[in-house]
């Protein structure tokens, strides 16, 4: 048995629609105390892409309200990840899918998922018994145990941004951007490229005004989609606190209560 995970390695690879490859040049000056604002729409996406590539660490909160988002796909994701591949944060699926508190160190992962998690992803009375049993305490191994290796890739930084350059590499509509008005989020001054992605979804990059041109969030929305993702704390290390013992359970003690049950 292996816990379906794939859904979110999808939802971080989302972020591959966050820096169009084109986009249009005109657009609203911004003051000139925000240096970015005045640059060319083309200029500032170059330039959030290339931080974006080049950042070491990252924090990635994902937001999904899309309609078409089920129980094996994540709704919220809050983690702090690295191009290490270490991690941690919680995954939240959609519907019944339940959540999940997860730290990855190397090639070690601990993970501590909720009752609503355990019966969705362990059939039958299994997933019952599996949450009485390890309730309140975090399931560890490495990424060499079959059930964990789906969240390897949500953690490493480094397959995030291979997926934003290949998207941009590979897209064969251009998404003319559209630059707006210096606007404001989360307390930053930031500069709006508005556009369309391949699906026909409206998309909005909201790019720092000033300073580095860090890509603070960016939103998709359209029939049966609608995300946020907001992107802080660039180049700040992952916590490297793990779990303690007496609060963790071997996956190996999963894997035998699953084959006795």
């Amino acid at each position: 048995m292996r816990l379906r995970t794939a859904g979110a390695v999808c939802g971080a690879a989302a972020l591959a629609l966050l820096v169009p490859a084109c986009s249009d040049d005109d657009g609203g000056k911004g003051d000139s105390k925000d240096g970015t604002a005045d640059l060319s729409a083309q200029e500032i996406s170059d330039k959030a892409k290339k931080e974006l590539l080049d950042a070491k660490s990252v924090h990635l909160t994902l937001t999904d309200k899309g309609s078409d988002v089920d129980k094996d796909d994540p709704a919220h994701m809050d983690l702090t990840l690295d191009r290490d591949g270490n991690c941690a944060g919680t995954l939240k699926f959609g519907g019944t899918g339940g959540s999940a508190e997860l730290v990855k160190q190397g090639d070690k992962v601990w993970m501590k998922p909720d009752q609503a998690f355990w019966k969705n992803q362990v059939p039958g009375g299994q997933g019952d018994a599996a949450a009485e049993l390890f309730k309140d305490r975090y399931i560890h191994g490495s990424t060499n145990d079959d059930m964990l290796k789906g969240l390897a890739e949500v953690c490493d930084l480094k397959e995030l941004q291979k997926s934003v350059n290949e998207d941009s590499d590979d897209s064969d509509e251009s998404k003319n951007l559209k630059k707006g008005k210096v606007t404001t989020v989360d307390g930053t001054r930031v500069v709006p490229l508005t556009g369309k992605d391949d699906d026909g979804n409206d998309t909005t990059l909201y790019v720092a005004a000033k300073g580095k041109p860090y890509l603070i969030r960016a939103t998709e929305k359209g029939t049966g989609t609608d995300k946020t993702t907001t992107l802080t704390d660039y180049d700040k290390p992952v916590p490297t606190k793990t779990p303690s013992a007496k609060d963790s359970v071997d996956i190996s003690k999963l894997q035998e209560e699953l084959q006795q049950t």
